[in-house]
């Protein structure tokens, strides 16, 4: 059966891939091409016909050397793809987290400075002057996450302490001295929070309402993560079916330790091989 090897040997010859696998599907071609001309010979063909009808039905040796071809580059392509894509999935994720992280800082440092200014501008003041109005109004204006300040007098809060808890239900209940509100962009798909950011001395007290992407941002995190380790456990489960070494206990590692898990995978593959 020297022509049935070197067939075999002839089809897998260049084929790139891992070297076990390729061994192992060597043989089961092999296998059925004995099968196959065990059969032929029971028909009354000759070893030598036999053989020959035997490797044509199998589509002849260029044939299956391309559709071979084809199969083990087909499968490096999907795993580079799913690989590909967990990676730009997950740098996409850091990316804009990262970006709406830091517009968050911005925009917090900004609302203690707007908050500096305005109580600057009431510093001495007892009352509320248009002009003063203007100049708070302009500070609003300045920024894109403020949407709302109310502006107490300290005096009227201490006047009506006793019918509130805290100075917050106050706020809440009573009528502003001064009060500015406006539409800032909030659009319902990036799951918009508005939060009350306020500030006192012993004079005024400011209230401001500021947009802010907390909830976007951390849905943002926990889907492109899970997404990301989705595509990663895929990955790596197709090589190690690939490499013959599959089991329920590397798909848990891979799912649960990721990066870390297929480290262990691969360390543990060179030590069987004694690399």
């Amino acid at each position: 059966m020297k022509k049935i090897d070197a067939f075999v040997d002839d089809v897998y010859q260049g084929v790139g891939g891992n070297k076990e696998e390729i061994q192992e599907l060597k043989l089961e071609m092999k296998n059925h091409l004995l099968e196959a001309v065990y059969e032929l010979k029971l028909e009354g063909k000759s070893e030598k016909e036999a053989i020959k009808i035997a490797i044509e039905r199998f589509g002849g040796e260029k044939e299956m050397r391309s559709v071979i071809g084809q199969l083990f580059k087909a499968q490096k392509i999907f795993a580079k793809w799913v690989l590909n894509l967990a990676v730009i999935c997950l740098i996409t994720t850091v990316t804009v987290f990262g970006v709406i992280w830091a517009m968050e800082e911005q925009n917090s440092h900004e609302n203690s400075i707007v908050a500096t200014n305005i109580f600057d501008v009431l510093e001495g003041k007892e009352t509320i002057s248009e002009d003063m109005e203007e100049e708070i109004k302009d500070y609003i204006q300045e920024t894109d996450q403020i949407s709302k300040v109310k502006i107490f007098n300290v005096k009227d809060v201490k006047r009506e302490s006793e019918n509130y808890s805290s100075i917050f239900e106050y706020v809440k209940k009573a009528k502003p001295n001064y009060q500015y509100q406006r539409a800032v962009w909030a659009p319902e798909w990036l799951l918009v929070d508005f939060f009350p950011y306020g500030n006192g001395d012993s004079e005024w007290y400011v209230d401001m309402e500021t947009r802010h992407f907390s909830s976007f941002m951390t849905l943002v995190l926990f889907v492109g993560v899970a997404v990301y380790a989705t595509l990663f456990t895929i990955w790596a489960t197709v090589n190690a079916y690939h490499h013959k070494r599959l089991n329920i206990g590397w798909i848990l590692a891979f799912a649960l330790l990721n990066v870390i898990g297929y480290l262990i995978y691969f360390l543990v593959g060179k030590r069987k091989l004694g690399i």
